[in-house]
């Protein structure tokens, strides 16, 4: 019986010797039991915010898409560390984000699981009804030369548009700005009641030269656990001096710029001969397009609106599109286009190596919502064709 005993405490020493105190991120399932081995050790309150604290971080301490790939990246984040260092991380990133929690407060996101599926529960917090969402802005910090920021609060609201009364949720809610169809900024927070003061978004963040005519489109997504709720704002307008414009590069005014092709006379380093056209001769012309600058905007629509986008880009020569990744983006691209139905293009004028098309059309979406746009496209020759180089939603 005593070797028994003796057995019996030996396998629970050996048992509790093997849970361990600190995250080991190796595999997925690695970091499952690690956690749970770390929050088997704290009584219920503990255990509770260190669930919020790891929601906390792979919601909001890294940037990866999709749980899988949020996982991984929370993995490689917290690796090695023990309780009370991952409380103060998520803290930080609390504080950092303008997120109301704290490790030392009661509870107050709900039941948090990073590893748990988002169906509804018998009482699920995150379970907010709602029929839509609704998205104010307001123009703040104006020191005299005009506002420095935008304060926008999304609400959930009714059928009758009447905000939705909830508490103790922790509804992860994104805010996307874009400007001419380019994604500019992503931020996320936390909205646990329709108290929510959203996002005070600094003009200072966004830089002036990605910024077309001075105004901003924005889209607020809240995620509940039925269905996530989106809107848009087009159209936004923001002040230009307050914009962020890069400082200049500090240049040697001792240095001169060399054709990297130009031979170096060895007699003499410092001058290198002269290039371009020879004295007495004519410089040659650049090559005149033939086509209407109708006809690219035309094939361009046509091009979206087929979901042939790598030809719709190669129409065009718009470097506020950034890369074909960015321009076919399927959330704030070209990608998100279905169907476009033109109803008259008309040139307002060419010139020799520039032109100006409106064009006003219907565009519908993937979600089958339909806008009615009216635009003016910028053109430019390229080698004797003409390209997109500009582009204006106009009122």
């Amino acid at each position: 019986m005593k070797k028994f005993s003796l057995l019996l405490i030996f396998s629970l020493l050996l048992f509790t010797a093997c849970k361990k105190d600190h995250v080991d991120a190796t595999t997925t399932q690695t970091l499952q039991s690690s956690i749970n081995d770390m929050a088997s050790g704290l009584t219920t309150i503990k255990q509770i915010k260190f669930n919020e604290a790891l929601y906390i971080l792979k919601t909001f301490g890294v940037e990866a898409e999709g749980d899988v790939n949020e996982l991984k990246a929370l993995g490689q984040l917290i690796n090695g560390k023990k309780v009370p260092e991952i409380l103060s991380m998520a803290d930080q990133v609390a504080q950092q984000n303008g997120i109301e929690w704290a490790s030392t407060a009661p509870p107050s996101l709900g039941e948090m699981n990073i590893f748990g599926d988002e169906t509804a529960k018998e009482s699920d917090p995150n379970d907010v009804r709602a029929s839509s969402l609704s998205i104010l802005t307001q123009l703040s910090g104006d020191t005299g030369s005009g506002p420095t920021a935008m304060q926008i609060v999304p609400r959930l609201v009714d059928n009758a548009g009447n905000p939705i009364a909830f508490t103790g949720a922790a509804l992860e809610t994104t805010l996307e700005v874009f400007s001419n169809g380019v994604k500019l900024s992503t931020a996320k927070n936390l909205m646990q009641d329709n108290n929510f003061r959203g996002f005070h978004l600094k003009f200072s963040s966004l830089l002036a030269s990605k910024i077309v005519d001075n105004k901003i489109d924005i889209t607020v997504s809240v995620k509940t656990t039925a269905k996530t709720f989106k809107m848009s704002k087009i159209g936004l307008d923001v002040n230009p001096s307050a914009l962020k414009v890069p400082e200049v590069p500090k240049t040697d005014s001792t240095m001169i710029d060399q054709d990297p092709n130009a031979v170096i006379d060895p007699n003499n380093p410092t001058t290198p001969p002269a290039t371009g056209t020879e004295p007495g001769t004519t410089p040659s012309q650049p090559k005149q397009p033939t086509a209407d600058p109708k006809n690219t905007v035309s094939k361009f629509l046509n091009n979206v609106s087929s979901q042939n986008l790598k030809a719709a880009f190669e129409t065009s020569s718009n470097p506020s599109w950034g890369s074909y990744e960015s321009f076919s983006n399927p959330t704030s691209g070209f990608g998100a286009i279905k169907n476009v139905s033109v109803k008259n293009i008309t040139t307002n004028g060419t010139g020799t190596n520039a032109s100006s098309v409106n064009a006003t059309y219907d565009v519908t979406d993937k979600n089958g919502r339909t806008t009615s746009l009216k635009a003016t496209f910028g053109l430019k020759n390229v080698n004797g064709e003409w390209k997109i180089s500009s582009y204006k939603i106009n009122p």
